[in-house]
């Protein structure tokens, strides 16, 4: 009798290889900002879908790591550094790398969990409402702080990762209902609201709307890390590829 091999389970994509490939996607993106600056959109288009997989995973990340604190300082220090690249290299650019953007995401995930966490394990009142005043400060700062200073993809952008989690409950005894929903496809729907304002907001609104490509390939995800611990590869490779192109072109391009 002739066997018949099971099919591939779905979904079947790991977090390496998505956030492999959003590299891949950014760093395309990039070489065409940087080498063709006035004839890059095809590059633009494809590198539209590296954004709502890295706050995918911003998100993935607060939702897993056991050290708020460490994982905070590290994207932090790490988007300082990006800061310091981009000055040097384009010194007129009024645009904070995406680092920045996330950065202030994390700080606002981390405050929802703080107010989730209170809110489902019956803690004082006066407690609950300190933690989602420090959640909507969060917020309301953060737009106040985007409308100052320009970063990159602006207050929507930080508002995706936080988007993504408002739906998780993981070690929060919230009600079943609300446990429910914190599966694969509502986190991937959950991008959707940012995603559209992303789009009304954009300089480049028919670009933007190459982000939503994105979300069939996150419906891929397994819930897995991936055999290797690139974890802390993904956020030094932001600087270090920018440092890199921009090297290249100043001594061999101009």
């Amino acid at each position: 009798m002739i066997s018949v091999a099971p099919l591939r389970k779905f979904p079947f994509l790991n977090a390496n290889a998505l956030k492999i490939l959003a590299t891949l996607l950014m760093l395309i993106d990039h070489i065409g900002a940087i080498f063709y600056p006035t004839s890059h959109f095809l590059f633009r288009k494809i590198g539209r879908l590296s954004f709502p997989v890295f706050a995918f995973f911003i998100s993935e990340g607060c939702r897993y790591t056991k050290n708020k604190s460490r994982h905070f300082s590290i994207l932090a220090g790490l988007a300082v550094l990006c800061e310091i690249v981009v000055r040097i290299a384009v010194p007129n650019t009024p645009m904070a790398s995406i680092l920045i953007t996330f950065s202030f995401s994390v700080l606002i995930i981390y405050a929802l969990q703080a107010f989730k966490k209170r809110l489902f394990e019956n803690a004082p009142v006066a407690e609950t409402v300190f933690f989602f005043f420090v959640f909507a400060s969060g917020v309301g700062l953060t737009f106040w702080l985007c409308y100052l200073t320009p970063i990159d993809y602006g207050f929507w952008g930080v508002m995706t990762p936080v988007f993504v989690s408002l739906f998780d409950f993981r070690g929060v005894p919230a009600p079943a209902f609300l446990q429910k929903l914190d599966c694969l496809p509502v986190r991937v729907l959950s991008l959707l609201p940012c995603l559209f304002m992303l789009v009304e907001t954009s300089l480049f609104p028919a670009l933007q709307w190459y982000a939503f490509l994105a979300l069939p390939l996150l419906l891929c995800y397994n819930g897995e890390r991936g055999t290797w611990n690139m974890k802390y590869f993904f956020y030094v490779f932001y600087p270090l590829h920018l440092a890199f192109l921009y090297g290249i072109y100043y001594f061999f391009v101009l």
